[in-house]
């Protein structure tokens, strides 16, 4: 999750599943570099995929990963301004 697109991806599927298209459109990427981060993702067990016809739909595998963003946030609020 190294990268902020991933990032942006994986707060994205919290919310429930998305095609790559819209995940593209989301991040500003073109498909193949987002089908390559979703690759990232899917290898280390946090996404899954579903190819349904011409389109491949992912969803979080993982939904504890969202703890971390929780974590993230609370170490900002305490960071002086």
């Amino acid at each position: 999750m190294g990268h902020p697109g991933r990032l942006l991806m994986v707060d994205e599927l919290s919310r429930g599943e998305r095609c790559v298209c819209e995940l593209a459109t989301l991040v500003g990427s073109e498909m193949p570099t987002v089908s390559r981060h979703l690759a990232v993702l899917k290898s280390a067990g946090i996404v899954s995929d579903e190819k349904r016809g011409a389109q491949v739909f992912y969803r979080l595998m993982t939904p504890c990963v969202m703890n971390f963003f929780k974590c993230v946030a609370s170490v900002r609020e305490k960071l002086p301004k």
